[in-house]
């Protein structure tokens, strides 16, 4: 089986680890890290938005490899609770006006501290997670303010795999990737 030929700095990943037990949990915003932020609304209302298979699938590995997927989203649409319905992600906020408030509920709720969630949004009113949270990430094109705080940008951008990223390096601090790849490339017949 080949090594995994995907690469992070050392200093990232022992930073990725969190702190203690390692991380639990990890947020994600939606408009801007889940999708590149552009909203097509319809004549009747309804919006339309694009979301990015290797994300989805990062957010799959992620639950796989024992990390829970949060989404806190400051918008509340048809398209985006169907998107996280088909990824199988059982806890999200949807239309949070306040995402401080929504995070501490929801993360009461799973008995979480902020020392072991991640976090990964783009815009002001993810701050107050990013700020909060062990390990804070934000996307390629997120706003220069978020930026500031981040531990990490991402190479990508915010729906074209930012979140992917996101994942992949916390599955890579966790020493999980390694094994999640083995699987993945494993055949019937047990080669």
């Amino acid at each position: 089986m080949p090594e995994a030929s995907l690469r992070f700095a050392p200093e990232l990943l022992l930073r990725a680890q969190g702190s203690g037990l390692g991380l639990k949990a990890a947020i994600f915003d939606v408009d801007g890290v889940l999708t590149d932020g552009s909203l097509f609304i319809g004549e009747q209302g309804e919006t339309v938005k694009a979301f990015n298979t290797l994300d989805g699938h990062g957010l799959k590995l992620l639950a796989l490899g024992g990390i829970l997927p949060l989404v806190i989203t400051g918008r509340d649409s048809a398209a985006v609770r169907r998107r996280v319905a088909d990824l199988g992600l059982p806890h999200a906020v949807y239309g949070a006006h306040d995402k401080l408030a929504a995070a501490q509920v929801l993360l009461a709720s799973l008995q979480l501290d902020w020392s072991e969630v991640a976090a990964i949004g783009d815009d002001w009113p993810d701050l107050p997670l990013l700020t909060r949270a062990a390990f804070a990430c934000a996307p390629a094109n997120a706003h220069a303010e978020v930026k500031a705080v981040a531990h990490h940008v991402t190479a990508a951008q915010g729906g074209h795999g930012a979140a992917r990223e996101f994942c992949d390096l916390l599955l890579m601090a966790s020493g999980r990737y390694a094994s999640l790849l083995k699987q993945q490339l494993a055949t019937l017949d047990g080669r």
